[in-house]
C-alpha cells in the first residue's frame, strides 16, 4: 500500500501531527502508521556550502579572490544534523512513499527549509502542501482535509531562495572584503548594518541636540489648576521669556477670573489591536525587560509545547472572515481566573464576534494576528515567563470582543483679564475594554474637576510662571529599536518617497522572524553594547559604519529587496534578473572595500596575552557582561571576565556581577559590596531553607545567560548571519 510522507519543520510538530495521523510505530527519525508516515527536519537540514567547498583555495581569506560568485549556488547538509537529513533521505527515497506533504512552517523560510531537504534528496515525487497557524489536533485535522497542491508554492521558494543567495552574495563578500583589508572581525550585510546605523545616527541626534528652555503660567484656585493657552493653537509652551513676564506682570494684581466656557464631549476608545510578533516583542521588553530573542523563545514554546497559541512569526495584527466560527471556542479556552469576569461578559452574547476591523482578509498575508489556541492552558505547566507573555496575548485578544471605553472630558475655561487658561479633566462613563487590565490601569480613575458654571467668578490665590526644558530623543532601547526596524522612514531624510513608502510596506529591515537574531548578532560581534537598557554602539561599531559603502547602510536597500522578493513569490519578476542585479551590486561594494584608504584601529587592547597564539587581548562589553577576546579573527579565542546576574545585592538590592574562575569566584556590586561565592551559596541556604549545593549554583548561573537557540537551529543562523 502507497503512503504519503509529512515532512515536518520540528520533532515537537512532527509528534503532534503524527498523534493526529495515528502514526503510532517508532523508527530512525519518522513515526509510522497505515496511511502516512511523518519525519522531521531540526530547523534547516541543509544550507548553502561555504566558499571554501567550491573550491580550497577559498580557506584562506585574500582580497584577491572576491567576489566570490557560485554559479550555480551548492547545497550541503548541515554537518551537526547530518543523521537526522540521512534518515529523513531514507524515507523520501522509499518505494512505497507516492506523495510528499510538506508541512513544516507555513511562510518563506518554512518552504525553503523543506525544498532545500527534497532537492539534496533528489526526490522528484509529487508535493501537497499542509499550510496551517496553529498545531492544535483541530487545525491540523482541518489541515489535512485541505491539502494545497505543492506547484502553488513555487514561486514562494523561489523567493527564499533568491534571499538566501542574494545574502550569501553580498554579505560573504563584504564581510570578507572588510576582515581582510583591515584585519579585523568586521562582519556586514543588508539589515545589520543599517540598523547599527540607525543607532548610530540617533547618537548623533542627542549629541547634536541643544536643550531649549520653555515658559508657560498656572492659575491656582482652591479647586483646580489653569493653564494659560495662548495664540491662535492655544499653545502651553512660549520659547519667548519676555512675552511670559509681560503677561505675567500683566495679571500681577488679577484676583479673581471668570468661567467662559464648560464643555463636556463624550469620547470613546476602541482596544489596541491585536499583537503581531513586533509589537508583542516590543511589549515584553516595555513591561518585563525582555529582549526580542526572550520574548520570541518563550513564545515559541508557548506555540509548540504547549499549544495555547497560534503561530509566533507573524506581521499581522488582524483575523481573516474564515476564524469567525472558532472566535467563541478560543474565548472558551481561556474561560478561567484571572479572566472569567471578561469571558462571562463575552460568552453571554449570542454573536461572538470582535470589535471593527479586527477581522480583515486583505490585511493578513501568510499569517493572522497571534491570539490564543481553542485548548485551555493547563497553568501550573507554564513557566514564569510563559504565563506573562500567555497573560499579554490573553488580555489583548479579550479586549477586542468588549465595548469601546467610554468617558466624558470636560475643558472648562477660564478668562482672567483677556488671558485665556484652561482645566481638563475626564469622568469615566464606561470601563469597556479595560476592564479586562482593571489591576494595570490605575491611572484611569476619574480626574474630577470642581463644578463650575458658565459666567461664573472665580477666586485666584495666584498665578505662577512653570518653566520646562525641550528633550533629546531617547536612546535606543531593544523595544524603540524593533520598532524603528519595522518603520525606518525617519532615519531616510534625502531618499525618494517611493523608496520609503516600499520599505514600510515591505516590513522596514529585516522580518519579523529575523529582527531578534539580527540584534543578537549585533551584540555579539561587539558593535553595539548595553548599558542599562540602553545600546550604546561602541568603536568597533562606529570605525565599522566608517569602512562600510553608503549603499550598505541605508534602509531603502532591503525596502528594495523585499519588494522585489514579493514580487517573486507572485510570479510577476524572474528571480534571474533579481540575482544579476545582487551579483552587479556585490562587485561594487568589493571594489570599493578593496578602493578605500581608510584605516581601523583597535582602541581596548588591554596588557593581557592570548594564551593560544600569544597576541594582545580585546575587552569587549558583551550583553551579559565583560568578554576577553583575541584580537587574530582566526585565532577566536574567548573568555569571560565578567558577568550581569539576576541575584540582588542584599545592601542596594541592585543586580551583582559574578568576576573570576572557579572557587575564586566573587560576587560584586556597583555599591562596593562584595561577597564570595560560598558566602552568596550561606545566605541562599539561610533564606530559601534548602542548602545550595554546587549543581544548584550553576543550575542558577546558567539561568542568567539570555535562551539560545538550540543546537538544531544553529544552522539557520549562518543564513541569518549574512543578513
Amino acid at each position: 500500500m502507497s503512503k504519503s510522507l509529512v515532512l515536518a519543520e520540528k520533532p515537537s510538530v512532527a509528534r503532534d501531527i503524527a498523534r493526529v495521523l495515528g502514526c503510532h510505530k517508532k523508527g530512525n527519525g519518522f513515526l509510522e502508521g497505515t496511511q502516512y508516515i511523518v519525519t522531521w527536519a531540526l530547523g534547516h537540514l541543509v544550507t548553502h556550502a561555504d566558499p571554501e567547498q567550491y573550491d580550497n583555495s577559498y580557506k584562506e581569506w585574500k582580497l584577491e579572490d572576491l567576489p566570490i560568485l557560485p554559479q550555480p549556488f551548492k547545497l550541503v547538509p548541515i554537518k551537526q544534523t547530518m543523521k537526522q537529513f540521512n534518515a529523513v533521505k531514507a524515507q523520501l527515497n522509499r518505494q512505497d512513499v507516492n506523495q510528499i506533504i510538506i508541512a513544516t512552517d507555513a511562510g518563506r523560510e518554512g518552504e525553503l527549509v523543506a525544498r532545500w531537504i527534497l532537492e539534496k534528496a533528489k526526490s522528484r515525487k509529487p508535493v501537497k502542501r499542509l499550510w496551517i497557524s496553529s498545531v492544535t489536533d483541530q487545525a491540523i485535522q482541518k489541515g489535512f482535509r485541505e491539502l494545497k497542491d505543492g506547484r502553488e508554492y513555487e514561486h514562494l521558494y523561489e523567493a527564499a531562495v533568491a534571499r538566501a543567495e542574494a545574502d550569501w552574495v553580498v554579505g560573504i563578500n563584504a564581510t570578507r572584503a572588510l576582515t581582510v583589508k583591515y584585519n579585523a572581525q568586521l562582519s556586514t550585510g543588508r539589515v545589520q548594518t543599517p540598523t547599527l546605523a540607525m543607532i548610530a545616527e540617533r547618537e548623533k541626534q542627542i549629541r547634536d541636540f541643544k536643550a531649549t528652555t520653555y515658559y508657560g503660567l498656572q492659575a491656582l484656585t482652591k479647586d483646580a489648576t489653569y493653564t494659560w493657552a495662548f495664540g491662535a493653537n492655544k499653545q502651553t509652551s512660549n520659547f519667548n521669556k519676555n512675552q511670559v513676564d509681560q503677561v505675567l506682570e500683566k495679571l500681577d494684581k488679577a484676583k479673581d477670573g471668570k468661567i467662559v466656557s464648560v464643555l463636556t464631549t463624550p469620547k470613546k476608545q476602541s482596544a489596541p489591536a491585536l499583537f503581531d510578533l513586533t509589537e508583542l516583542q516590543k511589549e515584553g521588553h516595555r513591561i518585563f525587560g525582555w529582549s526580542a530573542k526572550e520574548t520570541l523563545s518563550t513564545l515559541q514554546a508557548l506555540y509548540e509545547r504547549h499549544k495555547i497559541v497560534t503561530y509566533p512569526r507573524t506581521d499581522s495584527k488582524h483575523l481573516t472572515s474564515d476564524m469567525k466560527s472558532t472566535l467563541k471556542d478560543r474565548v472558551k479556552a481561556v474561560d478561567l481566573q484571572p479572566y472569567r469576569a471578561a469571558t462571562n461578559l463575552i460568552l453571554r452574547s449570542n454573536n461572538v464576534l470582535p470589535q471593527k476591523g479586527v477581522i480583515d482578509d486583505a490585511r493578513v498575508s501568510d499569517h493572522h494576528a497571534i491570539i490564543p489556541t481553542e485548548e485551555s492552558p493547563v497553568m501550573q505547566n507554564l513557566s514564569d515567563k510563559e504565563r506573562k507573555l500567555y497573560d499579554l496575548i490573553v488580555k489583548r485578544f479579550l479586549a477586542v470582543f468588549l465595548p469601546p471605553y467610554a468617558f466624558d472630558q470636560t475643558i472648562i475655561t477660564l478668562d482672567v483679564m483677556g488671558e485665556t487658561f484652561t482645566a481638563k479633566g475626564k469622568t469615566v462613563r464606561d470601563e469597556g475594554w479595560k476592564k479586562v487590565y482593571q489591576q494595570d490601569h490605575d491611572e484611569d480613575h476619574d480626574s474630577t474637576l470642581p463644578p463650575v458654571q458658565k459666567g461664573e467668578t472665580i477666586e485666584l490665590r495666584a498665578i505662577t510662571m512653570t518653566t520646562g526644558e525641550t528633550k533629546p530623543p531617547a536612546r535606543f532601547n531593544e523595544g524603540t529599536l524593533l520598532a524603528a526596524m519595522e518603520n525606518p522612514s525617519s532615519f531616510m531624510a534625502g531618499e525618494s518617497k517611493d523608496i520609503i513608502k516600499t520599505a514600510v510596506e515591505t516590513g522596514g529591515l529585516g522580518t519579523v522572524a529575523t529582527r531578534a537574531d539580527i540584534i543578537e548578532k549585533l551584540f555579539n560581534s561587539f558593535v553595539i553594547e548595553k548599558k542599562g537598557k540602553d545600546i550604546y554602539t561602541t568603536s568597533k561599531g562606529r570605525q565599522l559604519l566608517e569602512l562600510v559603502p553608503d549603499d550598505l547602510k541605508s534602509p531603502s536597500l532591503t525596502g528594495e529587496w523585499e519588494q522585489r522578493l514579493t514580487k517573486i513569490a507572485k510570479g510577476t519578476m524572474k528571480k534571474e534578473q533579481f540575482m544579476k542585479d545582487m551579483v552587479m551590486f556585490s562587485k561594487k561594494v568589493v571594489t570599493q572595500i578593496k578602493q578605500s584608504e581608510q584605516k581601523f584601529k583597535h582602541d581596548n587592547v588591554t596588557g593581557k596575552t592570548c594564551p593560544t597564539c600569544n597576541k594582545n587581548l580585546l575587552e569587549v562589553n558583551g550583553k551579559r557582561g565583560k568578554m576577553l577576546v583575541c584580537q587574530d579573527r582566526e585565532c577566536g579565542y574567548k573568555k569571560n571576565v565578567a558577568m550581569q546576574t539576576n541575584a540582588r545585592c542584599p545592601v542596594c538590592h541592585k543586580k551583582l556581577e559574578m568576576r573570576g574562575e572557579g572557587e575564586g569566584k566573587i560576587f560584586v556590586c556597583k555599591c562596593g559590596h562584595r561577597e564570595k561565592l560560598s558566602a552568596f551559596e550561606k545566605r541562599r541556604e539561610s533564606s530559601g531553607g534548602a542548602k545550595a549545593n554546587k549543581k544548584d549554583v550553576q543550575k542558577f548561573l546558567k539561568q542568567q545567560d539570555e535562551p539560545q537557540n538550540t543546537a538544531m537551529a544553529e544552522a539557520l543562523k549562518k543564513l541569518l548571519n549574512q543578513e
